[in-house]
């Protein structure tokens, strides 16, 4: 009987000091009406007082807080909220709403695909595009025309952009792919020689093989990267490049090259490589280029100094 009794005794004791700590808490204004909102009985209340007291110190941050990088909370960019389920409380991390924005802002981003391309081209943007060069305006004005016909379900034919070192080329087609991925078109940004290199390395691996050179060949938009500066073989000019290129050309997918060296330049390119001269295979790669692009030249400074 003593036993029940000193039970009785500490659970009464133990009631007492959580509705002491739990009206000590309450006589903060602003905590007591953010407890108010969840229209639950303060016995229940009293039994979370410190997790409450979370709750509300996170959600002050967030309301202080102007960017999420400086997020005081212990989930960055999430705060601590807690929701009423029958007789008790449950809690859990919320994302606030810079959180939010940032990620509806950086949705268009699952729409592109990159391989070893720098996070300046991934995040290039029409409105950060160096406009004080006029050799840049016939290509910003292809852009416009080719944004209007792919939005009519045309076929437009792709851009292969050759020109000076640093002159912009690769920022000026990621810009489009970019401004395309916000209305929800699926790309791929290719440095063609580092993808030839990885592909090669994944030869005899089976489907990681056949995942890349798939994806690549079937992609909506495909910008290829510096194509030329590649080290040319039989091998990745008839059995990747080649390949490619014709599956692109028959299904009228759009396709993007930038290059240090004109169409020309580029067939004597693929024509010498080793294992002999073959300049029937290099103008056949090169008909098929043509077929999917319009040439354009940029020369410029280089603005990578």
């Amino acid at each position: 009987m003593k036993m029940i009794d000193k039970v009785i005794e500490n659970n009464t004791l133990n009631t007492r000091a959580l509705e002491k700590s739990f009206h000590e808490a309450c006589s903060d204004k602003e905590f007591y009406e953010f407890v108010e909102k969840l229209n639950v009985k303060d016995e229940i209340l009293m039994k979370y007082t410190s997790r409450l007291e979370e709750c509300f110190k996170e959600s002050k941050n967030c309301q202080k807080c102007r960017n999420s990088v400086f997020c005081k909370n212990k989930i960055s960019g999430y705060f601590l909220m807690p929701k009423t389920v029958g007789e008790r409380l449950d809690f859990s991390y919320v994302a606030c709403s810079k959180t939010v924005r940032n990620e509806e802002r950086n949705k268009y981003k699952e729409n592109l695909g990159f391989f070893d391309i720098s996070k300046e081209i991934a995040d290039a943007s029409f409105k950060n595009i160096y406009k004080d060069d006029k050799k840049r305006l016939p290509i910003i004005k292809y852009f416009k025309t080719f944004m209007d016909q792919y939005k009519k379900g045309d076929n437009p034919k792709g851009l292969y952009l050759t020109g000076s070192f640093g002159s912009g080329k690769t920022y000026l087609i990621a810009s489009l792919f970019n401004e395309m991925a916000h209305n929800g078109v699926v790309s791929a940004f290719v440095y063609y020689p580092e993808f030839l290199r990885s592909l090669k390395s994944s030869f005899g691996t089976g489907s990681s093989y056949e995942e890349k050179f798939n994806y690549i060949k079937k992609v909506p938009l495909l910008l290829l990267d510096d194509i030329g500066a590649e080290n040319a073989t039989v091998w990745s000019r008839d059995e990747v490049l080649g390949p490619i290129l014709q599956y692109r050309m028959e299904e009228d997918l759009p396709t993007f090259f930038t290059s240090n060296l004109t169409l020309d330049e580029l067939e004597n390119n693929l024509s010498n490589i080793p294992g002999g001269v073959s300049k029937v295979k290099a103008r056949r790669i090169v008909e098929r280029i043509k077929q999917l692009t319009q040439e354009m030249e940029l020369v410029s400074k280089n603005r990578r100094k």
